[in-house]
């Protein structure tokens, strides 16, 4: 056996034998999940029946209901939320797995991953958008009696949105052995429409708004007092558009003053980049953050910042 591979299987073997002692420790165990049970209120006008709901409380509040009555029902762990934290915690291992190795779990759970959101937003997407603009708009009563109560309606049908209805299952058409040919005119009607309406939002939100920023004055004034960091910002931003915009001039060799100025730019550029880089970094590690937080707080139980175990 490679010693790196018996590092790892010490290390797993090590992990498995310290889950299994948490586990066993029955008030400091790990990876339990605790509810209160809530009547609803049965003169509530928006429900027809009494019902019992299930709030998540800490787990000292459990522990000290069950120390002053071991029989209480207000309080109880909930299988279902415990089982969901331990199968969470499982998925973020088996992602963790990947920086040891491409390995089946990192596979299984990748491939879990998309397909569950896959299927997710198949599901928002029929019932958000198919059913109430589309089928809701061709035969809207019978939508709002069998499927959305809610559904806003005007009495008619509006036979225009056949149109969408038609171009929708020639998109379709692309699972069929023959005849995908079909599927390219939806396909093409939607990144010509896409396409029109994202120029259009991106000329007013990106485009213009920059230029709309970019006209500053330079000498800033402030209840009627020069202010030296505003205008200093000003001129700073000023610059930096103008030589940004050398940088991008190609019509004069980039020799002398416009060379200087162009790698001016360049550096404001390089900066831009890494910022964006940067932020793009942070966000990452802050996703990093919640996923530890989760797996050392919610199912470790090894540490507790906002004391939801105080007192065991």
């Amino acid at each position: 056996m490679k010693r790196e591979t018996l590092i790892w299987t010490a290390l797993m073997v090590i992990g498995g034998l310290f889950l299994l002692g948490r586990a066993v420790i029955p008030e400091h165990g790990m990876g339990n999940a605790y509810v209160k049970a809530v009547e609803v209120n049965a003169d509530d006008p928006i429900e027809y029946h009494r019902w019992t709901k299930y709030e998540n409380v800490k787990a000292s509040e459990y522990f000290a209901a069950e120390r002053v009555n071991p029989d209480q029902t207000e309080f109880s762990r909930s299988l279902p939320r415990t089982i969901g934290i331990w199968i969470a915690a499982f998925f973020t291992l088996a992602i963790f797995s990947f920086l040891y190795r491409d390995n089946p779990a990192y596979k299984f759970a990748e491939s879990v991953v998309v397909g569950v959101s896959a299927a997710y937003w198949m599901v928002v997407g029929f019932w958000n958008v198919i059913v109430p603009n589309l089928v809701g708009r061709l035969w809207p009563e019978t939508i709002k009696a069998w499927a959305m109560p809610g559904l806003e309606v005007d009495g008619y049908q509006n036979l225009a949105y056949l149109v969408p209805l038609i171009l929708g299952v020639m998109l379709l058409w692309r699972l069929s052995p023959t005849g995908g040919w079909i599927a390219r005119w939806p396909l093409s009607f939607i990144v010509g429409i896409f396409c029109g309406l994202r120029l259009i939002s991106f000329l007013h939100a990106d485009f213009l708004s920059q230029i709309r920023n970019s006209v500053a004055p330079i000498a800033a004034m402030q209840e009627g007092s020069f202010a030296f960091w505003d205008s200093f910002l000003n001129i700073l931003s000023l610059v930096g558009v103008l030589s940004c915009l050398v940088y991008f001039f190609f019509s004069f060799e980039h020799k002398g003053v416009v060379g200087k100025t162009a790698k001016l730019g360049m550096y404001y550029l390089m900066v831009t980049f890494g910022a964006a880089f940067g932020f793009t970094v942070m966000g990452r590690i802050a996703l990093l953050a919640i996923r530890l937080e989760f797996l050392f707080d919610d199912w470790l139980w090894l540490i507790d910042p906002i004391g939801k175990r105080i007192g065991l």
